[in-house]
C-alpha cells in the first residue's frame, strides 16, 4: 500500500485543522437568503458577492421587490458581485419560482422533508445545481449535505479521494458517501481554505502542505 492510499477524509481533516483551525458552524436559519447569496457567490470572491448582497438588501425592502424589480436595475445593483448580467435574471427566476410554489417565500418546510426530497425541491428551481442546493441545506438548515465547489473538487482529486475524471455532480455523490456526515461542514471549509491558500489551481505550494508526503499529486511525495 502506498502512502497516498492511506489518505481518508478523516486524515485530511486531522492534517488541515492544525493549519487552518477547527471550523464551527451555526446554521443561519434563513434558507432563501442563503440561496440568493450562493447564486451571487458563484465564480466570484466572497467579498464581492457579500458586497453585492448587501447592496441588494439596501435597495429592496423584500424578496418580492427583488423579484419584481426591473431587470436592468437589479443588474446594476449587483454589478459589483461579478457576472451580474447572468446572475440578475437567474435570481429573479428563482425568486418567482419560489413564490409560485411557497406563499411568502418561506422555505422552512424543507426542514420537515426527507433530505433527498428537500434537495430535489431546491434543484427543481431554475439554475440551481447540486452545490447551491447543498449550500442551502448545510449552511442555512444544518442538514447533512456536502457542497463541492471548485476548490473542494480540485483538492479532493489531487489527494486521490475521488477519481480525476469524474464530473462535478459525481464528485458530490462520491464525497458524500466517503465523508462522515458529521464532518461535512469541517471538510468543506477546510478544503476551501486549503484550495485558496495552499493547493491553488496554479502553482500549488506543495512545500508547505501538511499532506504533501502522502498526496499523489505532490512533487514531494516519495516514489
Amino acid at each position: 500500500m502506498t502512502a497516498a492510499a492511506l489518505l481518508t477524509p478523516a486524515t485530511v481533516i486531522a492534517s488541515l485543522e492544525p493549519l487552518y483551525g477547527t471550523p464551527h458552524h451555526l446554521p443561519s436559519g434563513d434558507p432563501l437568503a442563503e440561496l440568493i447569496l450562493t447564486v451571487l457567490s458563484q465564480n466570484t470572491a466572497d467579498t464581492n458577492s457579500g458586497r453585492a448582497f448587501t447592496q441588494m438588501l439596501r435597495r429592496y425592502p423584500s424578496w418580492e421587490a427583488v423579484a419584481e424589480a426591473p431587470a436592468g436595475e437589479l443588474i446594476a445593483t449587483i454589478q459589483g458581485g461579478g457576472l451580474a448580467q447572468q446572475k440578475g435574471p437567474r435570481i429573479q427566476a428563482i425568486l418567482r419560482a419560489v413564490f409560485a410554489r411557497s406563499p411568502g417565500g418561506n422555505l422552512d418546510f424543507l426542514n420537515a422533508l426527507p433530505l433527498d426530497e428537500a434537495r430535489a425541491w431546491l434543484r427543481s428551481l431554475p439554475g440551481v445545481g447540486p452545490k447551491t442546493a447543498a449550500c442551502v441545506l448545510l449552511f442555512a438548515m444544518g442538514r447533512p449535505a456536502l457542497p463541492v465547489d471548485t476548490h473542494v473538487e480540485r483538492v479532493a482529486k489531487r489527494l486521490g479521494l475521488i477519481a480525476p475524471n469524474i464530473t462535478s455532480e459525481q464528485a458530490h455523490n462520491t464525497l458524500e458517501r466517503l465523508v462522515d456526515p458529521t464532518d461535512y461542514y469541517r471538510f468543506h471549509m477546510l478544503l476551501i481554505k486549503h484550495g485558496r491558500r495552499t493547493c491553488a489551481a496554479r502553482r500549488p505550494a506543495c512545500g508547505r502542505c501538511p499532506l504533501a508526503g502522502c498526496c499523489p499529486a505532490s512533487e514531494t511525495t516519495p516514489g
